[in-house]
């Protein structure tokens, strides 16, 4: 779940998107399906909402939940051999590695409704051109019971959730999407459309060291590269080729 096109600032925002998580859930046939949520979701009423709905939730856990974020780190803190382990092969230039852990030995502890399972996911990250290594972990919290979600169902699902959240990211970052004024007809889901594959284009042609905001400003000043881009001058063969 990314965030809600609402106007104001980021506090402004914040509140709206916790507000309309619900009323945007309810016109949603969402029985059987899972329901991913960033921290600022992680909310006891949206969990009751979800579960009640036959649905399940996964959400992270972060600092806007200290007491719950507090127990689960503590829970993993000697941790040993984890549950799963995934190694992704090269992509744009990097290799990850994520790990996860899953545990319900605190499902009739935590002050929080319906916990069927915590889990801890450590991502790292190296990137084959300089060898630059990241290390992150994530906290989260899940309604389905290890009988009902494994290890790696977790991770997938969890996987899932950050592969929409960072083109969600990419693009309100690139085109401040969230405060867009396109709010009549279908102009909202046109022009959404429209930047998700301009985005889609620009990451078949980005290079591992380049953010796609450096591309977009390059493109800015040379667009005649952008018909090269969408393969619609005679020479595109060769800039696909990276020439």
């Amino acid at each position: 779940m990314g965030s809600l096109p609402v106007a104001g600032g980021d506090e402004e925002k914040r509140t709206n998107e916790i507000g309309m998580a619900i009323p945007l859930l309810a016109q949603c046939d969402i029985a059987g399906k899972d329901i991913t949520a960033d921290a600022l979701l992680t909310q006891r009423t949206l969990a009751s909402h979800i579960v009640a709905r036959q649905a399940h939730y996964h959400f992270s856990v972060k600092g806007n939940q200290p007491t719950l974020e507090r127990d689960i780190a503590l829970l993993f803190e000697k941790r040993a051999a984890a549950d799963f382990v995934e190694v992704s092969p090269p992509d744009h230039g990097r290799i990850e590695t994520r790990r996860i852990w899953c545990s319900a030995a605190l499902n009739a502890y935590l002050d929080f409704p319906h916990v069927g399972q915590v889990f801890l996911i450590e991502r790292e990250t190296t990137i084959k051109k300089t060898g630059k290594f990241r290390r992150d972990v994530a906290l989260g919290i899940t309604s389905r019971t290890p009988g009902e979600a494994s290890p790696q169902q977790l991770l997938n699902i969890n996987r899932g959730h950050w592969i929409i959240e960072s083109v969600h990211y990419l693009i309100d970052w690139n085109y401040d999407e969230d405060r867009s004024r396109i709010r009549t007809g279908n102009g909202p889901e046109n022009i959404s459309r429209l930047r998700r594959f301009a985005i889609g284009i620009l990451k078949s042609f980005q290079k591992p060291s380049q953010s796609i905001a450096e591309l977009m400003r390059m493109l800015s000043f040379n667009t005649r590269r952008v018909f090269d881009y969408l393969r619609m001058t005679k020479n595109s063969a060769s800039v696909h080729q990276g020439t």
